[in-house]
C-alpha cells in the first residue's frame, strides 16, 4: 500500500484526484491539504510515500514547499498544474513525474505505473528556489507565514523549532539544518540561528559570548560559531 497526500487549494482539484486514487487498490490516502503550511505539517507528521502537488498556491507555491524539505526524508514528488510550457519543459527535461490539469485518465494511469517501478525522490536542486523568501509558521490553530527579512532568530528545543520575528514568536515545521543552507541566518550555538541584521550587539563571556538584538532578546552563541560571528562585523 501506497500512502498519499494531495496539496491543493482548490477543492475541485483535490476532489478529482482523490476519486482517481479511490479507484486504485494500492494506493491509500492519508490526508488533503490545502496550503503549504498544512502540507509541511502533514508531511512531517504522517511522512507519506507519495505527495500529489500543486505548483500555484496562494503565499507559498508548491516549488517553495519542496525547497523547505529535508532531501534524506522527500517523498515521491508528483506534479500537479495547469498547462504552462515552461514548467511542462523543464518537468521533462529532468524527467519529472506531473499531471495537467484537467487530468487525463490514461495520463492519470501511466504516471502511477512510473511511479510504482521508482517511489524514490529525485533531487529537485534544478527547478526549486535556492534560497527561501517565507517561513510557513504557527501559533495554536493559526496558520501565519512570516517573511524572513522580518525574522531575527530561531531556535530548537524539547519542543520544537521556534521562529522569534518582529511580528512575534511562533512555531514551524522546518528543520534548523533548512534555515541554515536556505536562508540568510547563520548558526550561533548549536540550538540557535541568528539574522546577522538583528544584532545589536555582541557581549563577550567566558563561556562565549550573548548577541543582544534589536528587539532586545539575548541570544547566546557558543565558541565554537564566535569567531565566524565576529568576522561578519570585520573583527578578529
Amino acid at each position: 500500500m501506497i500512502t498519499c497526500l494531495i496539496v491543493d487549494d482548490e477543492l475541485f482539484a483535490r476532489e478529482e484526484l482523490a476519486d482517481l486514487l479511490g479507484q486504485e487498490p494500492d494506493m491509500h490516502i492519508i490526508g488533503q491539504c490545502t496550503n503549504a503550511i498544512e502540507a509541511l505539517h502533514m508531511i512531517s507528521k504522517e511522512k507519506p510515500q507519495l505527495v500529489f502537488l500543486d505548483i500555484q498556491m496562494p503565499r507559498i507555491s508548491g516549488m517553495e514547499l519542496i525547497a523547505m524539505l529535508d532531501p534524506d526524508t522527500m517523498p515521491k514528488i508528483v506534479f500537479v498544474t495547469a498547462y504552462d510550457e515552461f514548467a511542462v519543459k523543464a518537468f521533462d527535461n529532468h524527467a519529472f513525474d506531473y499531471l495537467l490539469k484537467p487530468i487525463d485518465a490514461q495520463r492519470f494511469s501511466k504516471t502511477l505505473t512510473r511511479v510504482r517501478k521508482n517511489l524514490a525522490p529525485q533531487l529537485m536542486d534544478a527547478i526549486t528556489p535556492k534560497n527561501l523568501e517565507h517561513i510557513p509558521c504557527y501559533s495554536g490553530n493559526k496558520l501565519k507565514v512570516i517573511a524572513i527579512q522580518d525574522v531575527e532568530y530561531v531556535f530548537s528545543d524539547l519542543s520544537g523549532i521556534h521562529v522569534a520575528s518582529t511580528k512575534g514568536k511562533v512555531h514551524t515545521q522546518l528543520t534548523l539544518k533548512i534555515f541554515e543552507e536556505k536562508t540568510p541566518l547563520v548558526r550561533c550555538h548549536r540550538q540557535y540561528l541568528i539574522s546577522p541584521k538583528a544584532i545589536a550587539e555582541i557581549e563577550l563571556l567566558d563561556t562565549g559570548a550573548q548577541v543582544t538584538t534589536h528587539m532586545g532578546d539575548k541570544v547566546p552563541v557558543s565558541r565554537r560559531y564566535l569567531k565566524s560571528l565576529k568576522q561578519l562585523f570585520g573583527f578578529q
